[in-house]
């Protein structure tokens, strides 16, 4: 019995052991990783970029299995502009009437699953938690994911709809009469992360 029980308990350290080597978390490179966005109105659009804090990849093996990540929101930029009017529209995408990131100066990602795709211009299906101004939603989308010698690269490319997360500055889903001056709901944003 008691040589039983040993099999079974060296069977489940062994067994631990190879969980723990496979299993590893990778850091983001934020110097090297992107995210940029584009807002569309009638009008014409604006474009920028917003960096990422902080953030890890879960790994097993060669496989990305998930990830958290935080944005700062703090750094929301406008390259489609300069000067004043850079420093203007920057200004109103911080405030509430946008972003509010005096109240919610990080955003959150949180990856739930990953599945392979059968699609010819992605290889993986992402599902997560985004928490923008403190509200979460689910979202998913495509995702090109490569793996070489340990590092991690993942690229993407959607829109979401702004409005579920209380962004409805100019949204012509909440108000009447804005004419040209009425903003899209759905901003696209395309991510390109890299791991140290």
């Amino acid at each position: 019995m008691k040589t039983k029980i040993l099999s079974m308990a060296m069977a489940a350290l062994i067994m631990a052991a190879a969980f723990t080597v496979l299993q590893k978390e990778v850091k983001v490179d934020t110097k090297t990783s992107e995210i940029a966005w584009i807002g569309k109105k009638v009008t014409g659009q604006h474009n920028g970029t917003v960096q990422i804090k902080e953030g890890a990849l879960e790994m097993e093996g060669e496989e990305v299995t998930g990830g958290s990540f935080l944005i700062d929101m703090t750094t929301i930029d406008v390259l489609d502009l300069e000067g004043e009017y850079k420093g203007k529209l920057m200004r109103h995408l911080r405030s509430d009437d946008f972003f509010s990131v005096d109240k919610h100066p990080t955003a959150k990602f949180t990856i739930t699953s990953i599945d392979k795709s059968e699609a010819t211009d992605a290889t993986h299906f992402i599902a997560g938690d985004l928490t923008i101004k403190g509200i979460t939603n689910k979202i998913t989308f495509p995702a090109n994911i490569t793996v070489n010698n340990g590092k991690a690269n993942a690229k993407a490319s959607f829109a979401l709809d702004r409005t579920k997360w209380e962004v409805r500055y100019g949204s012509g889903s909440f108000f009447d009469g804005l004419g040209d001056k009425m903003i899209y709901d759905d901003f696209e944003l395309a991510i390109n992360l890299s791991s140290l």
